[in-house]
């Protein structure tokens, strides 16, 4: 029998970790000189996390993990992209890992930027950051929209609602853009779970779970 964890299992550990940290009492566990010995040639993660590159956003001290425990990609404003969906496509096909996280938060700079450029009188983008946060930009509209009876406008638009929005957008664009791992969650192998990062309260709260049964 199999000593693989489940997804859930997985989940339930990362979310003890980020209760240590909230708490003020993490572990720190495997991050030693033996530990750094014992990946030197091979690594098991037991999860991957996609993440806004936002320097208040650490996988491994939010969820009290150690070397080798979390594969990490990120970027600004936790955007889908060919290299991103490669990455978690060899997280899964390769390293076996049961969960991909993926992680917004609050006070996004991305999302912040997006909602501006939606402005008639923004100032325009230096093209590469144009074309990192244009994804985001859907959100923002959908958001508008939702609000145009109540009078919401870009300079008052809910910015925690509109990284909501983009963070459900970016987990089903990462099932509809990888055939491999959509089967991969079809098949219980993989469960993805999307969770947005409270600053202040250091927590990792779940807005979307996938594949993740007890």
């Amino acid at each position: 029998m199999s000593d693989r964890p489940t997804p859930a299992q997985v989940w339930a550990e990362m979310q003890r970790g980020n209760a240590r940290f909230v708490a003020g009492e993490p572990r720190h566990p495997r991050q030693d000189v033996e530990r750094r010995n014992e990946l030197a040639h091979t690594q098991t993660p037991r999860a991957a996390l996609f993440g806004c590159a936002d320097s208040r956003l650490a996988a491994e001290i939010i969820f009290d993990k150690g070397l080798g425990d979390l594969f990490v990609i990120r970027n600004a404003g936790q955007v889908i992209s060919d290299s991103v969906v490669g990455s978690l496509e060899y997280a899964v096909a390769v390293l076996d890992v049961p969960l991909i996280i993926v992680l917004g938060h609050d006070e996004c700079g991305a999302v912040r930027a997006a909602i501006d450029s939606t402005s008639l009188d923004s100032p325009a983008l230096p093209a590469a950051i144009w074309r990192q946060i244009a994804p985001i930009v859907p959100a923002v509209r959908r958001v508008l929209r939702a609000g145009a009876d109540t009078g919401v406008t870009t300079s008052s638009v809910d910015a925690e609602e509109v990284g909501r929005e983009h963070l459900r957008d970016t987990v089903t664009e990462l099932l509809h853009t990888s055939e491999l791992i959509s089967t991969a969650v079809a098949a219980g192998r993989l469960g993805i779970v999307g969770a947005n990062y409270r600053l202040g309260e250091g927590t990792a709260v779940p807005d979307v779970m996938v594949g993740i049964a007890d």
